[in-house]
């Protein structure tokens, strides 16, 4: 009789233990399928805009063509992605491209449309929310929070090199000259600094303060720079895009 009963027991086990490890492996095909889905919702609603969108304008064009290589980069992702985390960063080459959409839209006098998830990769960064003028090593700079003639380039937010870079436009891409090497990264650094840090650049700049929620490590001011503490843009990209390497391509 005890015998049997031992022998009941080892198969509830048994049982209980294949239960558990099947739960298991359902559980994370469900979180795999979830991923791959909302993944490819995003990137299909990135081809739907960037099929369908034409601009004329300068930082429209260029901001269409920075959102066409995240529809690229994304649908690559999403082609090799076999775990979660490689869909979630497939979502965000989509959502980042996606920024570039509203970017454009706004360069060609659109409605920006929908607000957009945030994204990891500018978390702490901020946005312009004035303009700024700065010359480095001879040569002349500009921000600010909206398209013109001379910021045709739309930066998403994000870190580079360890340093947060506002959302806004801008004359030229330095953030490709700061990802780049050698005497290209202290050339991009200076450059930051004189856009964004406290008492660094041209005379008559004043203070360039950053509001609460900036990134620790930046000294805090008085609100000059025009920087906020919302930051929605952004964002890695899978195989190391930025934060690791090119964000877009063609900020």
């Amino acid at each position: 009789m005890k015998v049997f009963l031992l022998v009941i027991v080892v198969l509830l086990l048994i049982a209980v233990v294949v239960a558990w490890r099947h739960g298991s492996v359902s559980r994370e095909q469900q979180r795999l399928a979830d991923a791959r889905a909302d993944a490819q919702r995003w990137y299909e609603r990135l081809g739907g805009q960037v099929m369908n969108l034409h601009g004329d304008d300068p930082a429209a064009r260029q901001a269409l063509a920075d959102a066409g290589e995240r529809y690229n980069a994304a649908g690559g992702q999403l082609q090799q992605a076999t775990s979660v985390r490689q869909f979630e960063l497939a979502r965000e080459s989509a959502l980042e491209g996606l920024a570039y959409v509203r970017a454009a839209r706004v360069a060609m006098g659109l409605d920006p449309g929908p607000e957009l998830p945030a994204l990891a990769g500018a978390a702490g960064a901020g946005q312009l929310t004035s303009d700024r003028e700065v010359t480095v090593q001879g040569q002349h700079y500009k921000a600010g929070p909206r398209p013109g003639p001379d910021t045709p380039y739309y930066y998403p937010g994000g870190q580079v090199q360890g340093r947060p870079v506002p959302s806004g436009w801008y004359s030229t891409p330095v953030w490709k000259t700061a990802l780049g090497a050698g005497a290209g990264v202290l050339g991009g650094m200076l450059i930051f600094d004189a856009l964004f840090s406290p008492g660094f650049g041209d005379a008559g700049f004043g203070d360039m303060g950053y509001q609460e929620g900036f990134a620790d490590g930046f000294a805090a001011g008085d609100n000059d720079a025009g920087i906020s503490d919302a930051g929605d843009f952004g964002g890695g990209d899978w195989g190391g895009d930025f934060g690791g390497g090119d964000f877009g391509g063609d900020f």
